[in-house]
Formats: structure tokens, C-alpha cells, sequence
């Protein structure tokens, strides 16, 4: 439960840290722990979840628990950097899934995070802690660093304000380097993220422009950090990158495919 004003939180600020309480740990919970994790008192608590469920936002399953609701993800699904995004990029995903048979992830920037739109994971690709609808650190990962090489400088500026959280000791872990890691990747357009979440992985990541020419996502391709030279897989990477943008209707994509 987070309330940056001074003022009594108001009746969505109530409706959304109800729905705040779920987590990939806890994705089932009972009133009273719904009650308790959004700091709320039972009655409140009572009469919110009630008309949540009654929406179908929230659904109530025979052991008294509820979960999230088919009804959210319906509203969801409509967010253009959700599943239009996503159907755009599928084919690109699968196909450089089927290239590879290595985990492929498509993600969004949310300052200060990375959010998974989707991932495409082979039952012997090397084990990673991302998942769909799930966040890990922007400046850690392949995606989040192409996403912050290309947002606004304002926005890069505030990031390499914020404390840099490690995963791991090859985590990027203060502000000059991570400077460095942005300028590099705006010169080649590709990075090569090793080991920063887990030691034993990697990801190449690429930039995806959308119709303003704008970078609107970043796609990447996780490997074991031990397996063959990961430069081998840029270029595939690029062109998935440059294939979701075309579809986008990037314009740069139209200059560079038309000569």
C-alpha cells in the first residue's frame, strides 16, 4: 500500500491496493489477508472485495479465497502496450524461438522497471526468473537497458538518480557505468546483458521502434552464459527487433528496407 499524498486515501486508491495484494507468491488470498495486506479494515475490505467480485474483477473460489478476475484481463488485453503489441510480435517471437530454441522475452519500460509482455520458453532452454506480467529492474536486464539507451534523457536522468539494485556481482551497480553501458548501446543498437540477474545466463537484447520512430519495447533472447559466442545471435536478434518494428509501421524501417 503506497500513498504519496498527505490526504486520506480515496475510494479507488482503496479499490487498488486490494488488488494491489496479489502476487505471483500470493495469488490467492482469503478476506482477512486481503484485509490485513492492504492496511484496511475488515468491513471496508468486505464491501470492496464484494463489488469486485460481483464486477467479476476479482472471483471467489470454494475454499473462500479469491483470485484476480477474468475481468481485469479483458481490460488489460485493451493496453497498446500489451496485447497489441504483443500480436504484432509473435510471429518475429516465434520465429526466433524456432531458430533457437532459447527463451525469447518481449518487454515494456515502466521507470524503474521492465514489464514482461511475452516470453516463449523451450522445455531445455536455461531457466530464467522472468514471466509474463511480472518486473524485474530495468538497468539488469538486456530489454530494460536498450528501453533506458532510448527513452528521454530526462527520464535516463531520474533513473541514474535511483540506487541500483544487484542481482548479482556482475550487476551494473553505479551510475557512471551505467552511463557508459547507454552510450554504448545507442552507438551499436544491440547489448550483450551478462549475468546480471542470474550467473548463469545472459540475454542479447535489441530496441523495437514504433510509428513515431520512438523505441516503444525491447526484445531479447536469454542463453547460457557458457554456451557459444552470444555475438553469433545479434543479428537474428536485430532482425526480429527490425521485423516487429516494420510491422509497427516504424517509419525507419521503411528507409532501411527501402535503401
Amino acid at each position: 500500500m503506497r500513498h504519496t499524498s498527505a490526504q486520506a486515501p480515496s475510494v479507488v486508491d482503496r479499490v487498488l491496493d486490494v488488488l494491489g495484494t496479489f502476487t505471483p507468491d500470493r495469488p490467492a488470498l482469503s478476506l482477512s489477508e486481503l484485509s490485513r495486506r492492504a492496511g484496511l479494515p475488515l468491513s471496508t475490505a468486505h464491501r470492496i472485495v464484494g463489488e469486485l467480485a460481483r464486477r467479476g474483477a476479482l472471483e471467489r473460489h470454494e475454499d473462500g479465497r479469491y483470485r484476480v478476475g477474468l475481468w481485469l484481463w479483458e481490460v488489460a488485453s485493451l493496453s497498446p502496450r500489451g496485447m497489441g503489441l504483443r500480436e504484432s510480435a509473435m510471429p518475429f517471437l516465434e520465429d526466433l524461438y524456432e531458430a533457437t530454441h532459447e527463451n525469447v522475452q518481449l518487454a515494456v519500460l515502466d521507470v524503474p522497471d521492465v514489464v514482461y509482455v511475452e516470453r516463449i520458453s523451450g522445455r531445455h532452454a536455461v531457466n530464467v526468473v522472468s514471466r509474463v506480467g511480472g518486473r524485474l529492474a530495468a538497468h539488469a536486464t538486456g530489454v530494460g537497458l536498450v528501453l533506458l539507451a532510448n527513452a528521454p534523457a530526462d527520464v535516463q536522468e531520474e533513473f541514474l538518480s535511483r540506487p541500483l539494485k544487484r542481482y548479482t556481482p556482475k550487476t551494473i551497480d553505479s551510475p557512471e557505468q551505467l552511463r557508459r553501458v547507454l552510450a554504448d548501446i545507442r552507438r551499436d543498437g544491440f547489448v550483450i546483458s551478462d549475468r546480471q540477474v542470474e550467473l548463469v545466463s545472459l540475454s542479447v537484447a535489441a530496441p523495437v521502434h514504433g510509428p513515431e520512430d520512438t523505441v516503444v519495447a525491447g526484445i531479447s533472447i536469454v542463453v547460457p552464459f557458457d554456451g557459444p559466442d552470444p555475438r553469433t545471435l545479434v543479428p537474428a536478434v536485430r532482425a526480429a527487433a527490425r521485423g516487429i518494428s516494420r510491422t509497427l509501421g516504424a517509419p525507419r524501417t521503411v528507409r532501411i528496407d527501402g535503401g
